[in-house]
């Protein structure tokens, strides 16, 4: 985010957002200077890839935000597509990716395991896809007849069970005219 989105997104003045992102440039130095070096590298190359190859072409006009972004949306892609395979090959009952968490069902006396291993997955693709670099990970079991929640979806969730309560309304009331 650059000084304008920042301060429409914190509803500050400009020389507050300006100060903010001085001070990320300086408090993560080494950060930003591999993010110029693949901003660089883009537009002298034309191109940016991921350790597995996942290529994005046509770089050279491209906007800097976006080719800075890549390499980390796109490495975390190829993080979580492994860790999809390796807690499938140990056997885990993966029901779905969901953003950059696993989403997997287990008995509940060997729910446990099942996160211990898939946290051991994430681990190990992650160390794979950044030379060794173990990224932390976090876990929440949810246990019948309990069911996840984030405070982030609670609105998406309450539209959602609203039109499926309508829709049924509906279905019904077609039914008996």
């Amino acid at each position: 985010m650059e000084v304008f989105g920042l301060t429409l997104k914190l509803d500050v003045p400009t020389i507050v957002a300006r100060d903010l992102l001085r001070a990320h440039h300086e408090t993560f130095r080494r950060f930003w200077h591999w993010s110029d070096a693949v901003v660089d590298h883009a537009k002298l190359t034309g191109e940016l890839h991921t350790v597995f190859g996942w290529t994005l072409r046509g770089c050279c006009g491209a906007n800097p935000r976006m080719l800075r972004n890549f390499l980390m949306q796109a490495h975390g892609a190829e993080m979580l597509r492994l860790a999809c395979c390796l807690a499938t090959e140990a056997g885990i009952e993966v029901c779905a990716p969901i953003h950059d968490a696993l989403l997997v069902a287990a008995p509940i006396d060997a729910i446990e395991a099942a996160v211990a291993a898939t946290r051991a997955a994430m681990a190990e693709a992650s160390r794979i896809v950044l030379d060794g670099f173990e990224v932390r990970t976090e876990a929440k079991i949810t246990r019948h007849p309990g069911r996840f929640t984030d405070k982030r979806g609670t609105r998406m969730w309450n539209v959602v069970t609203q039109l499926v309560e309508e829709a049924e309304a509906t279905d019904v009331a077609q039914k008996v005219a």
